[in-house]
């Protein structure tokens, strides 16, 4: 069977919800001269923000 599908106002509000999501990774060197990964996921608007925040 076919699925159904939803026109008008109620698929663009969906649609809206929709966020794009990236996967931002931020090297940090640690005390003992190595260096440590954080990982995180975050929205694809608030890359720069994210990577700001955690420089060093």
């Amino acid at each position: 069977m076919a699925k159904k599908q939803v026109f008008g106002t109620q698929t663009q509000n969906k649609n809206e919800a929709d966020r794009r999501m990236v996967k931002v990774i931020v090297a940090k060197k640690t005390a003992n001269n190595k260096f440590g990964y954080k990982e995180a996921i975050v929205e694809q608007d608030d890359v720069q923000d994210f990577i700001k925040a955690n420089k060093e």
